[in-house]
Formats: C-alpha cells, structure tokens, sequence
C-alpha cells in the first residue's frame, strides 16, 4: 500500500515516534513517503533517504519560557510566503510522483489537506487527541484553564473528520467520540533493548531557557548526583554534570538514573514510564498539554508535579523516589504491540 505520511517540525518527539512506526510500515511491504519540516526532516531523511520531503512547517515561539501568542502569529506571518511556495512545490511533486492510497498524519497538516482535496482516508496518530476525544480525570486548576480552552481548540480543529484516531497515552483514557482508540505510548527501539536499572544518579532534562535558575536549584542538594541534558555542553559544577547531546549517553544514563526531573514533554515521560523512572515534572507554562501529561503522573503515583522548579519540591520529591518506584512496578506495556496492531487493522479495512 502507498502511504503518505505527514510528520511536524515542532518537537523531536514526533519525528523519533514516527520513525519507529515508518519502519514498522516499510516492513511490512508498504511504500511510504514522508513530509516534515526542521529538525524532524532532517533526523528523518537521515533515517530514510529518498523517501522524505521537506516542507515549511508551524513554528512556536517562546516569551520567558512561556508560549507566546502574539509572537507565534508574528512568526508565522512573517515566514507564510516562503511556506506556501516550497509547500506548493511539495503538493505538485507528490501529485506527479506518488499516488497515495492512505494518509497517516502525527499532527500534522500538509499531509491532512493532502487528504482531503484527494478524498483519501486519514488515519491520526498522536497523543495530543487524548484533550479532545477522551474523558480526562485530573483537575484543570484555575491558571490552567485559560490554556486548556485554547488547547482543545486547536487539537479540535487538527486533522478533524479523519478515518480513525490512534491516541497514544501512559494513563488511561476513556474515549468519548467515536473513531478512536487510545493505544500505550510508541517507544524507540533503542529504549525497548535497555536493561534498566538503579544507579545513584538524577537524569535531568531541562532547556537552558525553560530554567534560569536550573544549576542553582540541583546545587542546593549536594548529597545527590544530577547529570544534566539540554545545555549541550560538557562541564561539571560540583555535583552538577553537564553533558553535550548524545542519544545513546542519553539512553544510557535514562536507563540507569534512579529518578528523572523533566517539563511534561509526552515523549520523555512516557520513556521514563516505560523503564519504571520516577518522574519530577515541570510543565512549560502555557502549554495544557505538558500540564495534563505531569498531573497523571501524579495521579498514578508515578511521581509529583510541580509549577515551578525549587529546592525544597526537589527534595519532597526525591524523599518519595521508593514509594513512586513500587507505584511504577504496577505498569504494564507490551512494546508497540497493541499500536501496530490497531494500526494493520485499519490499513486492511482502508485496502478493503
């Protein structure tokens, strides 16, 4: 079967997920091309040469670690011109070269229209349909709320009316709209091969401009060791290591940390899940998402959330670190089974 498979720019995330599920595809005999944008298309033409297209993509911008509206539509208006060229280039070229019979999209819109104007089915694969389609259990608190509206509005208006939804997700979620089926988070081959273990160290992932006072917080609490990811650069600060981007040091030191401190990032913290880390989470603020994703971790025992990043909810946190491990001892996923199961059931039905 010919598939067309659209990836966003924004967030690695999608584009480490859909590698794992592309590769899955390519085995099993299916032709598949791909659209991205950034530093998905790049990883992913790495992955898959001859078979990715680039295209201009939806970029956010950030004000005080926080999402900026204002200074997202600035940016999108500033760069539509160039998009829609290269963008219109792309649709000409799949249109003369590629006939797809099917449309994947992991929250990404070229490939939707591309859909649509051709009456093709989609098939949504994501975690963020799960503010939109499924009940959630968790308290949406006051400063919250303003960002949940806006939220589900924009995940409501994504890929709408497509074929069927797969929502990936590390809690339960009950659907509430029909076409949709929650299936357990897509790991990496690489974490799905990691022995893990319990080491003395603290994985830590935070970008330099999420957290200013990043160093200063971990140095607080000299009794315990912290590697930090997010600075890519290698220097050491008393019980504060920094280390430069590395995937396989990183798997590594995720693999064997007794604990993670991390924002909401879905990817992230469905990893750490998986190899039973218990979980800090700080949320970038304005963004529901991450906010939804680090109160289930609470909620499931698994670890805390937290607003804002400081010694003393660090220390609580670390204090709790063998009541979230026996917590986590509870979970249950059997690798990307059930996904790519789901997922060959509605190709058929699609063939058919």
């Amino acid at each position: 079967m010919k598939i067309l498979y659209g990836v966003p720019g924004e967030g690695m995330g999608h584009a480490t997920r859909s590698k794992v599920i592309i590769s899955f595809l390519l085995a099993q005999g299916h032709d598949v091309q791909v659209v991205s944008s950034a530093r998905a298309f790049q990883f992913l033409h790495q992955a898959f040469p001859g078979r990715v297209h680039e295209i201009k993509g939806f970029h956010i911008a950030y004000r005080n670690a926080a999402v900026s509206t204002v200074n997202t539509a600035m940016l999108t208006l500033r760069t539509a011109p160039a998009s829609l060229k290269m963008n219109f280039t792309r649709y000409r070229e799949l249109m003369e070269q590629f006939s797809p019979q099917v449309v994947i999209s992991d929250f990404e819109s070229f490939s939707y229209f591309f859909a649509k104007h051709h009456g093709l089915p989609i098939i949504s694969i994501d975690n963020m349909q799960v503010i939109n389609r499924c009940q959630l259990d968790i308290p949406v608190l006051p400063e919250w709320k303003g960002s949940y509206q806006v939220a589900k509005s924009v995940v409501k208006a994504k890929v709408p009316r497509s074929a069927h939804y797969l929502v990936a997700s590390f809690f339960e979620a009950v659907p509430c709209k029909e076409k949709t089926t929650v299936v357990p988070p897509i790991i990496r081959e690489a974490i799905l091969q990691a022995m893990p273990r319990q080491g003395n160290h603290v994985l830590v992932y935070q970008s330099s401009t999420n957290q200013k006072n990043l160093l200063q917080v971990l140095q607080a609490l000299p009794q315990e060791t912290f590697y930090v990811y997010g600075f890519n650069k290698e220097e050491q600060h008393g019980n504060v290591y920094l280390k430069a981007f590395s995937e396989d040091g990183f798997i590594q030191d995720l693999a064997s940390a007794k604990a993670v401190v991390a924002n909401g990032g879905f990817s992230l913290l469905s990893e750490a899940v998986y190899l039973r880390k218990p979980i800090c989470s700080v949320p970038i603020p304005k963004q529901f998402e991450q906010y939804l994703n680090a109160a289930y971790v609470e909620k499931l025992g698994f670890g805390r959330y937290f607003p804002e990043f400081t010694p003393d909810g660090l220390k609580a946190f670390l204090y709790e670190v063998p009541r979230f491990q026996e917590q986590l001892k509870e979970y249950r996923q059997e690798g990307n089974a059930v996904l790519f199961q789901e997922l060959q059931k509605l190709l058929a039905a699609v063939y058919d």
